[in-house]
């Protein structure tokens, strides 16, 4: 998985209200043109370079990888308003393997399959007939190719073309949702520079969106023809500094295609041995772009600061996400389960714009069990009207080398009967290999 640091000032500055979007083009056609491109680009980099010690034969490189194998068993159960309840039982299993590097070459093959002994005790958001009028949750059964991608690493550059995970920053716009059993992925190319020293430069071509609901949902892919570049710089004395320009265009999802560009500065300073301060600060302006229909411009900034000391954690943070023309800030492609409450309620952003104050604590109990605790409260960005309240709580354990356990529970306490009372619970083992 390509995963930059997260890192993040809260400025604003003013910005183009729409940029132009890119040529329509056929989607085989931008097919093609991704893997006309990746291999150009792989030949540049392999073009004139010599390398110091001579690599291992193309035959060790295949055989002389790593096997990576995945077992994640959860129960997640889901009580909510208006709806039957859900107990969904599943297992995940991934299993892949990855060649050693040879001459700066490397591929990996990624299988997953979900399995639930009943997967009609539960809405797998629509796929199954059974489940109608049951709660949803979003881990449908099915297999798949999860990855499957070839990487060329050269000096302090890196391109990875083909499906594969993607995480940026903090996964607030790219991430890789991996909460869920079936992650999102990227059919995409990465290319990636540490040449400046303290600095990390990347850009990646998005040509299609593996989501969550797995090929037979309809809306479980989205062709694309977006672009990403983020930079972060680590070299000041007390954070990273990181900046990026995110132009999304989804041909099966128009009114998800927006522009965003964005600055945040996170880090640490000390106080004492024990104990130090922490911040975050981000802002961001987004726009309609590409294939969306919709005329809308509205701002995003979030902070958040803190204290943190070997035994634990407390910080306070506030984010929002604003609203124009009532049309809510847009975050397609970000791992949402992250943000705005466990219950999911607010994975679309609301018309009228979302404020989230929370407060969270991190605390390492006896017996080695990790504790994670939230409170949201949520108003609407324009109007100020109440949304309601959640908390979210925790409890985390290495069991054996290869193995955690994991039960996590959330509630949220609506304050309009617009949205529904939820309380979600999940019991989850995984063992990685």
């Amino acid at each position: 998985m390509i995963r930059i640091k997260d890192t993040t000032l809260l400025r604003r500055y003013s910005l183009p209200r729409k940029p132009t979007a890119p040529t329509d083009m056929h989607t085989t056609h931008r097919s093609r043109t991704l893997i006309r491109t990746a291999t150009i680009a792989l030949g540049l980099l392999a073009a004139g370079i010599t390398f110091a010690a001579e690599p291992a034969t193309l035959e060790e490189a295949l055989l002389g990888g790593k096997v990576s194998l995945n077992l994640r068993a959860r129960y997640e159960g889901v009580d909510q308003t208006g709806l039957k309840d859900a107990d969904a039982f599943t297992l995940r299993t991934r299993l892949g393997y990855t060649t050693a590097a040879y001459q700066g070459f490397k591929a990996s093959l990624e299988f997953e399959n979900i399995a639930s002994p009943d997967g009609d005790a539960y809405s797998q958001a629509g796929l199954n007939s059974s489940g109608a009028g049951k709660a949803v949750v979003a881990d449908p059964v099915g297999s798949e190719v999860n990855q499957v991608w070839l990487s060329y690493t050269t000096g302090a550059t890196s391109l990875t073309a083909g499906r594969q995970r993607l995480v940026l920053d903090n996964a607030r716009f790219v991430g890789d949702v991996g909460w869920r059993q079936n992650a999102q992925t990227f059919d995409a190319f990465v290319l990636q520079n540490k040449s400046v020293e303290k600095l990390a430069l990347t850009y990646a071509y998005l040509d299609r969106v593996n989501r969550v609901f797995g090929h037979k949902h309809a809306q479980g892919a989205w062709k694309s023809d977006s672009h990403l570049v983020n930079a972060a710089y680590t070299g000041l004395p007390y954070g990273t500094l990181t900046t990026y320009v995110y132009l999304l265009d989804f041909d099966s999802a128009a009114a998800s295609s927006c522009a965003t560009y964005g600055l945040s500065f996170a880090g640490t300073a000390p106080v004492s041995d024990a104990l130090k301060i922490t911040y975050r600060s981000e802002y961001a302006r987004q726009v309609d772009y590409g294939s969306s229909t919709l005329d809308y411009a509205s701002d995003y900034y979030a902070i958040e600061t803190g204290l943190a000391h070997k035994l634990g954690s407390l910080a306070l943070g506030y984010e929002v996400l604003g609203s124009d023309h009532n049309v809510g800030f847009k975050t397609p492609l970000a791992t949402l389960h992250a943000f705005n409450g466990w219950a999911d309620l607010f994975l679309n952003t609301p018309a009228s714009g979302l404020r989230d104050l929370y407060i969270k604590a991190a605390v390492s109990l006896p017996g080695e069990v990790k504790l994670l605790a939230f409170y949201h409260h949520f108003e609407a960005d324009r109007g100020g009207a109440g949304l309601g309240s959640e908390f979210d709580l925790q409890l985390g354990r290495k069991l054996y080398k290869s193995v955690t356990g994991l039960v996590k529970y959330a509630a949220f306490d609506r304050a309009t009967t617009t949205l529904p009372n939820v309380q979600k619970l999940w019991v989850q083992v995984e063992y990685a290999f």
